[in-house]
């Protein structure tokens, strides 16, 4: 594996941001035998879609549609990593790293993709590309936007 995608990276792909073009024109670049991404990510995004849904942003018919829409998307292209007892293991040391200021499940995503030998981690997360360079990982923006 060679390239892990947090849940902000892959959020435009089916919610409509300022990111999402050069989001899906960066993934049509990579190689798809090294895209990746983990069970938590699918977690992750279906939690926020059903904020939307409570917030009245969205109705449930669409959040039905977006969620369908994010498996379909990831099903060809990504490995989808699944969570294991040395990731919760190591997010818990990350967490211990006070100065990155790190929360829960973007530690969580930075020790699937160290544990999975990730060659790089890309997010659109501010505080966790900061976090992931204190803690010495290979995270990345990939896109200019945000």
């Amino acid at each position: 594996m060679s390239s892990y995608f947090d849940t902000s990276f892959l959020m435009p792909l089916v919610r409509r941001e300022p990111t999402t073009g050069e989001v899906e024109k960066f993934l049509r670049q990579q190689p798809q035998a090294e895209l990746s991404t983990s069970h938590w990510a699918r977690v992750e995004f279906c939690s926020g879609i059903a904020r939307d849904v409570r917030m009245k942003v969205m109705t449930r018919e669409d959040a039905a549609l977006a969620i369908a829409d994010f498996e379909s998307k990831m099903s060809p292209g990504f490995s989808l990593l699944p969570i294991a007892s040395p990731d919760c293991e190591l997010a818990h040391e990350f967490l211990q790293r006070y100065e990155t200021g790190l929360r829960a499940g973007d530690a969580l995503h930075l020790a699937i993709a160290r544990n999975n030998n990730a060659q790089a981690i890309y997010s659109l997360d501010d505080k966790m590309l900061r976090a992931g360079k204190l803690l010495g990982l290979p995270v990345r923006r990939g896109i200019r936007g945000r």
